[in-house]
């Protein structure tokens, strides 16, 4: 769907708490200094968005108890996401290893926050519900209402080829298609023993799970609340055909840049 030259090819995703009675200091401090001094200043990340899950909205998700991506599945309350072009992913995160001790060591960083899973992702692919859809390229510029965060995992002797044919044939377009869900994006972790964030001032919460994980970000022409029996519906066809799990949903509103709506609704 992308003919030109800027094309994505690995993610930053980084879901964090600030911890109780910090919540307007810190939305402040990520807003205005760290998402820009963290990581858009860096060369090759051509995009990031922020996006938050109020109590409403973390309810909603699924399975309840721990999670492979929140643990437990509750935590997390602002998520940010950012784009590096193909190509750039070793220039950019041996600057941003570098960028971050560099931050914490002049007195820019913010401790009184916890991450429940900061990862990095690769080998993108993508699935519209429009034939001349938003491409992905621009899903983090682009306005949409929500956003929802899910994770597959293959069942056992189901090859990521399987699963995914399966996912394009079948289990994507009755998700998608004459809904509020625009697009999906889905990854693969990127393996932990790579060492882009072994130099992370403070611990990244849950770890990085296996690589034939899809984690699939889908965006959303409508709130959430207005799409969230699609993806249980999802998650069900899914276990039925014996081809993969759901095993974390969740779903998010896109921040009000310049503002502090949302944090006194986090808890």
């Amino acid at each position: 769907m992308n003919d030109y030259p800027i094309r994505v090819g690995s993610m930053l995703f980084t879901m964090v708490d600030p911890e109780k009675g910090h919540e307007v200091e810190y939305n402040r401090w990520y807003e205005r200094d760290h998402f820009y001094a963290g990581c858009m200043i860096g060369p090759q990340l051509f995009a990031g968005k922020r996006w938050v899950a109020t109590k409403e909205l973390k309810d909603l998700r699924f399975p309840k108890g721990d999670t492979v991506v929140a643990s437990p599945v509750e935590k997390g309350s602002y998520l940010a996401i950012y784009w590096v072009l193909e190509g750039g992913h070793a220039e950019h995160f041996k600057w941003a290893s570098d960028q971050v001790v560099w931050l914490y060591s002049n007195d820019r960083g913010f401790p009184k926050r916890h991450h429940a899973h900061t990862v990095l992702l690769e080998q993108p692919s993508s699935h519209y519900r429009d034939e001349d859809p938003v491409p992905i390229e621009l899903a983090l510029d682009h306005p949409y209402k929500g956003l929802a965060v899910v994770t597959v995992d293959p069942a056992e002797g189901v090859s990521d080829e399987q699963l995914k044919a399966h996912l394009a044939e079948t289990a994507l377009p009755a998700l998608m298609n004459g809904s509020g869900v625009a697009s999906m994006a889905s990854w693969h972790y990127q393996p932990s023993e790579s060492g882009d964030t072994a130099n992370a001032p403070m611990d990244l919460g849950m770890p990085p799970g296996p690589t034939d994980r899809n984690v699939q970000l889908f965006f959303l022409d409508q709130e959430p609340t207005a799409v969230w029996d699609r993806f249980h519906a999802y998650a069900d066809a899914l276990a039925e055909s014996g081809m993969g799990t759901v095993t974390f949903a969740a779903p998010f509103l896109p921040t009000i840049v310049g503002t502090d709506t949302y944090t006194d609704q986090l808890w």
